[in-house]
C-alpha cells in the first residue's frame, strides 16, 4: 500500500521525547512548551505564538480571543475541512459560505464584499492543501469593513504571500491571527497537536491566558481564575516531538515540492487531468498533491479512487461542500456554483515527505493506465 501521507519521524524526535521521560515532565508543564512556541514564533516571524491541544482548538481560540460570540457571524469557504467551520458554532456564531475560484480551489476573495452584514465580525480564509488565499485584497476588505481574518494555515505551513511592495509572507501572518495544525498528517506533527499566533502581543497574552484555564498563581502557591478559561495546553512530551520536526520543515517542504514536480512531470500530458495551479505571487507548499478528474478523461472521480485503490494506492476526493451536511444545510450562502463543480472532480493523491520516485511513477501509471485501455479499446473496436 502507498499511503496518502504520513507522518517523516527520522529527526531528534526519540531524543527529546526520552529527556522528558527521563525528567518526569510529560504534561502540560515543561521547557518543551515555551521552546517550541519560541521555535515556531521565530520561524513564522510573528510576536506571539501559542501552543494547543489541536488545530480546532486554535481556531476556536483564536475566535474566543477576537470576542466572537452569539448573533456574529462568520465568512468560511465550504469547501474545506469541518474544523475550519465547527468552531465558528463553538462560540455561538453562524458561519457564512463562500465560493472558491476554479484555479487555486480557495477562497474567492471577490466574492466576499457581497456577503458582509451587520453581524459579521471575521472572514476565516483557509489556505488548502498548501496554497494560499490572495490575502492582500482580503485584507483590504476587512480593514474597510472593521472585520478580523483568522488564517486557517493548518494545511499550508511554510507557504509564503508577496504583497505588492514585494515582501515575503508566511501564511498564517497576514492577517489577525492565524491557526495551525500538527496532526499525524501534516507538514510537521506532534501526534496531535496546534499552534495559534498573532501579530499582537496583548492578544497572544491573552490567548495564552484563555487556553491555560485563566489560571492565576497565588502567593501561596493557590490558583485563582476570573473567568472561565479553557484547557486548550499542549503536553510537553508532545512539544518536544514538534522541536525536534520543526529542525527539519525547510526539508520537508523542499521533498514535496520535488514530489510535485515529478508528478506534474508525469501528468501534464492526460487528456482529462487538471494540475494545482501555482500564483506568481504564492509559494505554494503542495502539503497534498491533488489534482481535478474531468469529464474528458473518461473515467470518473470517484471511480478513479476505486482504481488507484485496487493497485494498492491510497487517495481521497477533496473535501464534501460543508454547506450540503446537516448541521449547515440552513445557513447562509452565496453561489456555491465552483464549489460544486470542484468537489466533484477532485482528488488528494499520495504526498508523504518519505514517498520515493518509483511511487510517484507507480501513482502516474496507473493513472496513465486508465487512457491506454480506453484507446485501445477503441483501437481493437475499430479494427472489428
Amino acid at each position: 500500500m502507498i499511503p496518502l501521507c504520513v507522518p517523516e519521524i527520522s529527526g531528534n524526535e526519540w531524543r527529546y521525547i526520552k529527556e522528558c521521560l527521563d525528567t518526569n515532565w510529560v504534561s502540560s508543564v515543561g521547557s518543551y512548551v515555551d521552546l517550541f512556541e519560541e521555535k515556531f514564533r521565530a520561524y513564522i516571524q510573528s510576536k506571539a505564538a501559542v501552543v494547543t491541544m489541536n488545530g480546532t482548538a486554535a481556531i476556536t481560540l483564536a475566535l474566543q480571543t477576537l470576542g466572537i460570540s452569539r448573533g456574529d457571524e462568520v465568512i468560511v469557504p465550504s469547501m474545506t475541512f469541518i474544523a475550519s467551520v465547527n468552531p465558528i458554532k463553538y462560540v455561538g456564531a453562524e458561519p457564512v459560505f463562500v465560493d472558491i475560484t476554479p484555479d487555486t480551489w480557495v477562497m474567492d476573495v471577490n466574492k466576499v464584499e457581497e456577503l458582509i452584514t451587520e453581524r459579521t465580525k471575521a472572514i476565516i480564509p483557509v489556505h488548502l492543501y498548501g496554497n494560499m488565499v490572495d490575502m492582500e485584497p482580503l485584507m483590504q476588505i476587512a480593514q474597510k469593513y472593521r472585520l478580523y481574518v483568522i488564517e486557517d494555515a493548518t494545511e499550508a505551513l511554510g507557504a509564503e504571500y508577496r504583497l505588492k511592495d514585494g515582501t515575503w509572507h508566511k501564511a498564517g501572518t497576514l492577517g489577525h491571527v492565524g491557526a495551525f495544525s500538527f496532526n499525524g498528517n501534516k507538514l510537521i506533527t506532534t501526534g496531535a497537536g496546534g499552534m495559534l499566533i498573532t501579530n499582537n502581543k496583548e492578544w497572544g497574552e491573552r490567548a495564552k491566558y484563555l487556553s491555560n484555564q485563566t489560571k492565576t498563581i497565588l502567593a501561596n502557591g493557590g490558583f485563582y481564575h476570573e473567568e472561565v478559561g479553557y484547557n486548550y495546553r499542549m503536553p510537553n512530551i508532545l512539544a518536544a516531538m514538534g522541536v525536534a520536526q520543526l529542525e527539519r520543515i525547510d526539508e520537508y517542504i523542499e521533498k514535496k515540492l520535488q514530489h510535485a514536480a515529478l508528478y506534474n512531470n508525469l501528468l501534464r500530458d492526460i487528456q482529462g487531468i487538471q494540475l494545482p495551479t501555482q500564483k506568481e505571487n504564492v509559494k505554494h507548499v503542495q502539503w497534498l498533491y491533488c489534482i481535478l478528474v474531468n469529464e474528458s478523461y473518461g473515467l470518473s472521480r470517484d471511480a478513479l479512487i476505486q482504481k488507484l485503490k485496487d493497485h494498492g494506492i491510497m487517495s481521497r476526493p477533496f473535501f464534501e461542500s460543508i454547506h450540503t451536511m446537516p448541521p449547515y444545510i440552513g445557513n447562509k450562502k452565496g453561489s456555491m456554483d465552483v464549489t460544486n463543480q470542484i468537489t466533484k472532480k477532485g482528488i488528494n493523491l499520495p504526498s508523504s515527505v518519505g514517498l520515493t520516485v518509483d511511487e510517484i511513477k507507480i501513482v502516474c501509471k496507473c493513472i496513465q493506465g486508465w487512457v491506454y485501455e480506453k484507446e485501445n479499446s477503441c483501437n481493437n473496436g475499430n479494427k472489428s
